[in-house]
């Protein structure tokens, strides 16, 4: 092959690769806590993939099942039964942890930690992630106004990179 050949085939190379680089989903790492990686949906997985319907409306945390998976805002979730996996499509905003799964006592001094699903709280229909036991034991001191605090500094940190703050 002459070279003229190989540099026509690697500028083409760069030209697809440009393009696709603009097509592929956003895969909201800065508006959701994540874990690595991706799920055989192509997206990242959520809420450590604990099943959220069971969460809210049986206050118990499950494991969910990468059988029973969904997509919500390019965030992938297990369910622990079909049953809650259509629950979740119907109304994915009940389910889905406030502050994009991040510590709310985090959010609520302007960072973002990681939401263990381990430290969490329902309050008034939504769920709430927390670091750890100390930091959750914190939010139960004042839980309205961390509540408060935290969903007015969500609209300021939403779209920053947690390493950014």
């Amino acid at each position: 092959m002459s070279s003229l050949n190989l540099s026509k085939l690697s500028i083409a190379a760069v030209i697809i690769a440009t393009s696709l680089s603009f097509t592929a989903p956003a895969f909201s790492a800065d508006e959701n806590n994540v874990a690595p990686g991706l799920t055989t949906v192509g997206a990242p997985l959520g809420l450590h993939g604990i099943d959220p319907v069971a969460f809210l409306d049986i206050n118990n945390r499950i494991a969910g099942n990468a059988s029973y998976v969904e997509t919500y805002q390019n965030v992938a979730y297990y369910f622990s039964s079909e049953k809650n996996k259509i629950a979740f499509k119907n109304n994915p905003s009940k389910y889905v942890p406030q502050n994009g799964g991040f510590c709310t006592f985090g959010v609520s001094v302007g960072k973002k930690f990681d939401g263990n699903p381990n430290f969490a709280s329902v309050e008034n229909g939504k769920l709430y992630l927390f670091l750890n036991e100390d930091i959750y034991n914190e939010f139960k001191k004042d839980k309205k106004g961390t509540i408060k605090k935290a969903s007015k500094n969500w609209k300021k940190i939403k779209h920053t990179a947690a390493s950014a703050l």
